[in-house]
């Protein structure tokens, strides 16, 4: 058996989906289905199991596992509650550590690109701690998915017990299917796609900084399709651990996706710039971009989806699709 944690959210229902089409049934997802139809992203799945995160230690007492792959978190980057996002993010998560360390089991766990702050200090994934202690992630959630990846990378340079595999992922800008119940947290695509298929004005935020166009703004869009890819690979390749970011390598326009939408729709741009908001001027990040290097070195040769052809499946397979969920 194989526990996804968050399974019933994003990135986790596209595992699942993955887990199942690959021939196992037997997946456990821990997560809150709440009211917002996050059950429909698991709604094709067979499952062996959904259980509370309440109860998620309880359940684990005496069980064997072939892995945890842990994406559950609180990941509203503008989330406050610091009590309850370090309980959430980095309590449950070293509970987790500890528990597959002590019975041996392979744990994944979900990073974020949001520890890197600013980009200041670069996007590497260098794993030493005298790296990561140079990071200053710029909110609440970057510095919780921070602080474990200290805490993983403390106990394997003191050459403590880990779990016999154990990965970190670093992940840029995802997007795709069921994605729909984050509401603001959406990609800025599912969040525009009604307008766009309507013919309505698309608005995009103006620059504010020299020699960057409007909608230039850069960020590392990854299909995820691709971040599932990268998982299943780790999962049938034990031997690789350690802290790896999961982009595609190469920064696109926020004009480049809305344009990749009109022409997979086969309809003419409608966009409008409009001025930042004074209040996230100072912190707004102008450019993101993973670099996949130690990824590849371990022996990751899956490729990323380039964006015009992610766009056009998530399109026309998707968002454009009377059946919108995978």
């Amino acid at each position: 058996m194989l526990l996804v944690t968050g399974g019933a959210g994003f990135i986790g229902s596209n595992v699942v989906a993955a887990l199942n089409d690959a021939g196992r049934a037997d997946v456990a997802v821990c997560d809150v289905l709440g009211h917002d139809g996050k059950w429909r992203n698991l709604a094709k799945r067979q499952l062996a199991d959904i259980v509370p995160p309440a109860e998620l230690m309880g359940w684990l007492e005496g069980r064997r596992l072939d892995a945890i792959i842990h994406l559950g978190a609180i990941s509203e980057t503008t989330a406050t509650d610091g009590d309850l996002v370090i309980e959430t993010n980095f309590r449950v998560s070293m509970r987790l550590l500890d528990w597959c360390t002590a019975n041996a089991t392979p744990f994944i766990y979900a990073s974020s690109a949001a520890t890197y702050g600013d980009g200041a200090q670069g996007f590497r994934d260098d794993q030493s701690m005298s790296a990561l202690k140079t990071l200053r992630p710029m909110n609440l959630y970057g510095w919780s998915k921070h602080l474990f990846d200290m805490a993983v990378a403390e106990r394997a340079a003191r050459s403590e017990k880990l779990p016999p595999q154990w990965v970190g992922l670093k992940f840029f800008n995802v997007f795709g299917p069921n994605e729909y119940h984050k509401g603001a947290m959406m990609s800025v695509l599912a969040r525009r796609f009604g307008d766009i298929k309507a013919g309505r004005v698309v608005q995009l935020f103006k620059s504010h900084r020299d020699g960057i166009a409007d909608g230039d703004q850069r960020r590392d869009f990854i299909y995820v399709d691709d971040v599932v890819r990268v998982m299943m690979w780790l999962l049938a390749t034990p031997s690789v651990s350690g802290i790896y970011n999961v982009g595609t390598g190469k920064a696109r326009s926020f004009r480049d996706l809305m344009l990749s939408a009109y022409a997979a729709l086969g309809t003419s741009a409608n966009i409008q710039y409009i001025d930042m908001p004074e209040q996230i001027r100072g912190s707004y990040q102008y450019f993101t971009e993973s670099d996949v290097g130690r990824l590849q070195r371990v022996g990751y040769n899956g490729g990323f989806t380039a964006l015009e052809d992610a766009v056009g499946s998530y399109v026309r397979d998707f968002l454009d699709s009377a059946d919108r969920f995978r």
